[in-house]
């Protein structure tokens, strides 16, 4: 009777049907992986999309553009070179704009600067109070209150600006800056009290129960609790505010008549003629002055302007 042959045990780190391979030969049996066809299309939909952005982005910014090139040019060739590179460099447009009015246009813009530092304040602090009182007290009425001040958004300036000159000539504010600011501080502007109240409202209400317990009214609760919390909301009324109040022609023009008492936009005015030759190159020259606040404003504010617009609403 034959001994059956001895089984050997493989060695520690060996493959029982040889030596284990390497992973670089267990990489090599799968094959290549590539991108599906779907990915594929998203990758060459999502570049189509930004080209597309940058397309109309570009279109949006020729305006602009054409007439930051037009600054630069003699007037007599601004309208026969529709081209971005000035072919004649004409930099007088700068120094003749600035000093082509009755004063420097430092002096307007010095005006526009009074007019939107009352109108921000005056929207800071009134419609934020109006809103707090809509968001957080109880009083008989709010609903219908809130609803009418909602309704004031659509009545245009146009409808309401007769009796506005009756009543401001009545207290002989007409060729001052009290028309344009003072009804900022009476929280007239409905837009930015629905927007601070949708704020408020997302803020928990335990802070302001907590805030009680500590002894605290509604003016601490408001000077310490809510307006801290709502900076993304007070930044974007402000944003706003600035822009529209330093842009508005149509009401400064009607309450400021006397020349020194022009802002920006009503002295950009005087440079086109109707009987005349416009000064069309310090026109564009002093349009691009004027907008360098506004470009300044949004530039360093629109981190808190995004914010705002995205957190407003959110409870």
């Amino acid at each position: 009777m034959t001994d059956a042959p001895a089984r050997t045990e493989p060695r520690p780190g060996s493959h029982p049907q040889g030596p284990r391979p390497t992973l670089a030969e267990v990489a090599a049996t799968y094959p290549e992986r590539r991108p599906s066809r779907g990915r594929a299309w998203a990758a060459v939909r999502r570049v189509l999309r930004h080209v597309a952005l940058i397309a109309f982005g570009l279109v949006m910014l020729y305006p602009l553009l054409w007439m930051l090139a037009s600054s630069f040019k003699p007037t007599e060739l601004i309208f026969r070179e529709p081209g971005l590179i000035p072919t004649e460099w004409d930099l007088g447009n700068y120094t003749d704009g600035w000093n082509a009015l009755l004063d420097p246009f430092s002096h307007y813009l010095l005006n526009s600067a009074v007019v939107v530092l009352g109108s921000v304040l005056g929207n800071l602090v009134s419609c934020s109070m109006a809103a707090y009182a809509f968001a957080r007290l109880k009083f008989r009425g709010r609903n219908l209150w809130f609803a009418i001040m909602l309704m004031s958004i659509m009545l245009p300036i146009h409808v309401i600006i007769v009796p506005q000159y009756i009543l401001f000539s009545s207290l002989s504010w007409i060729n001052t800056f009290l028309p344009l600011i003072v009804p900022k501080l009476l929280a007239t502007d409905a837009f930015f009290v629905f927007l601070m109240v949708q704020f408020f409202r997302g803020i928990p209400k335990d802070l302001d129960e907590a805030a009680r317990l500590d002894g605290c009214g509604h003016v601490r609760i408001y000077l310490r609790i809510m307006l801290p919390l709502s900076l993304p909301a007070l930044a974007t009324t402000a944003i706003f505010t600035f822009i529209w109040t330093w842009n508005d022609f149509f009401s400064q023009l009607i309450f400021l008549t006397k020349p020194d008492m022009y802002t920006v936009p009503i002295a950009l005015r005087t440079f086109v003629d109707a009987t005349s030759n416009s000064s069309w190159g310090p026109l564009f020259a002093m349009s691009i002055v004027s907008l360098i606040p506004v470009f300044l404003v949004f530039l360093f504010g629109q981190k808190y302007l995004v914010k705002g617009i995205a957190t407003t609403g959110i409870k």
